[in-house]
C-alpha cells in the first residue's frame, strides 16, 4: 500500500508539477490514513470503503485538528483515490462520499501604513545582519511575495537597474514584480556591503543566514517576530501578514485588482477579491462610527 502512496507522490511531482510542500503534506496525510486502515484490517486499497474513510475523518476530527487541516486531509484522500481510479487500481472511488467541512474565512490581519513604517525602520544598524534584515523586510513589503519565494530568490533574480525581480512560485510559474527605489537602495546596500560577509561558501542564494546557508522559513519568521516586538506592534504578525498588508494597501490606493492578482501570483481572482471585501467592510465601519449617535458610547 505504501508503494502506491510513493507512486502518487512521484505523479504529483513529475506530472502535476506540485510544490514540494504540497507533496510532503499529501504524503504525510496519506501515510497516516494507511496506518489507520491497516489497524482496521485493510491490506489493499481496493478493500477500502466509504465507511472506512468516514471513520478516519471522524478520528482526526476528535483529535481537535483545525478545520483547515481536516479539509486538507480530505483533499489529499480524494486526490489519491482519483489517481488510483485512473490507474485501474480500484474500480469505484470510496472517497466520493467525503465532504470537506465549511471553513469560515477570517479577515486577514492587516498592518497600517504607520505600522509598516515602524517595522521597516527597526533594522537600523550597520552590521551585515542588520543590512540583510532591512533588505528582506523592504523587499517583502514592496513586492508581496510569499516567504518561500523570498528565501529561494537567487542573486540573478533581482534587477536593480530596472527595479524589478523575477519570482517563481511552488509550481515554478514565473512572474515579474516591480519594487520601490527605497527597496532598490536597501538591496544595493546589502549586495555591496553585507552579502559577502554573510555567505560562508560560494552559492547563488540571495539571502543567507548567519551560518552562510540559505535562509529558512522558520529563520525569517523569527526575524519578523523580533522586529515587530521591537517596534511595539501588538498585532500577531507573520511574514504572510506583510503580504496581506502589501495587497490591502495597493487596493486601498486604487490599484487594479487584476494587477494585484498578477503581482501576488493568485491563480484565481476570487482569492484576490477578499481585499476588496475587507476594504468595503472597513469603509462601512467608518461610516457607521461617524454617523451613529451612540457608536462611541462606552
Amino acid at each position: 500500500m505504501l508503494q502506491k502512496i510513493n507512486a502518487f507522490a512521484e505523479y504529483l511531482e513529475n506530472v502535476k508539477r506540485a510544490s514540494k510542500n504540497t507533496i510532503a503534506s499529501y504524503r504525510r496525510d496519506l501515510v497516516k490514513l494507511y496506518h489507520f486502515l491497516t489497524e482496521s484490517g485493510c491490506t489493499a486499497w481496493d478493500q477500502v470503503t466509504g465507511s472506512n474513510l468516514n471513520a478516519y475523518v471522524l478520528r482526526i476530527e476528535k483529535q481537535g485538528l483545525s478545520t483547515a487541516t481536516i479539509s486538507r486531509n480530505i483533499a489529499s484522500i480524494k486526490a489519491f483515490f482519483l489517481y488510483l481510479l485512473k490507474q485501474g487500481v480500484i474500480s469505484e472511488d470510496p472517497s466520493e462520499i467525503l465532504k470537506p467541512p465549511k471553513i469560515e474565512k477570517k479577515t486577514p490581519v492587516i498592518l497600517t501604513t504607520e505600522e509598516v513604517g515602524l517595522l521597516l525602520e527597526q533594522p537600523g544598524g550597520s552590521s551585515p545582519k542588520d543590512i540583510r534584515d532591512k533588505a528582506m523586510l523592504q523587499l517583502l513589503y514592496a513586492t508581496g511575495i510569499r516567504v518561500t519565494e523570498l528565501i529561494t530568490l537567487k542573486v540573478r533574480d533581482v534587477n536593480l537597474s530596472m527595479n524589478f525581480l523575477q519570482c517563481r512560485d511552488g509550481n515554478n510559474k514565473e512572474r515579474v514584480i516591480p519594487f520601490t527605489n527605497e527597496t532598490r537602495d536597501a538591496l544595493d546596500d546589502y549586495l555591496k556591503n553585507a552579502r559577502a560577509a554573510m555567505c560562508r561558501e560560494e552559492q547563488d542564494a540571495l539571502f543567507t543566514n548567519c551560518q552562510g546557508v540559505p535562509m529558512t522559513r522558520k529563520g525569517f519568521w523569527k526575524i519578523v517576530k523580533y522586529y515587530s516586538a521591537k517596534a511595539g506592534i501588538k498585532k500577531d504578525i507573520t511574514p504572510h501578514t506583510i503580504r496581506h498588508s502589501f495587497a490591502m494597501h495597493l487596493v486601498n490606493n486604487g490599484a487594479d485588482l487584476r494587477a494585484v492578482q498578477e503581482m501576488l501570483g493568485h491563480s484565481d481572482i476570487s482569492t484576490t477579491q477578499m481585499y476588496m471585501k475587507a476594504k468595503e467592510d472597513t469603509r462601512l465601519k467608518e461610516i457607521y462610527e461617524r454617523a451613529h449617535p451612540r457608536a462611541n458610547v462606552s
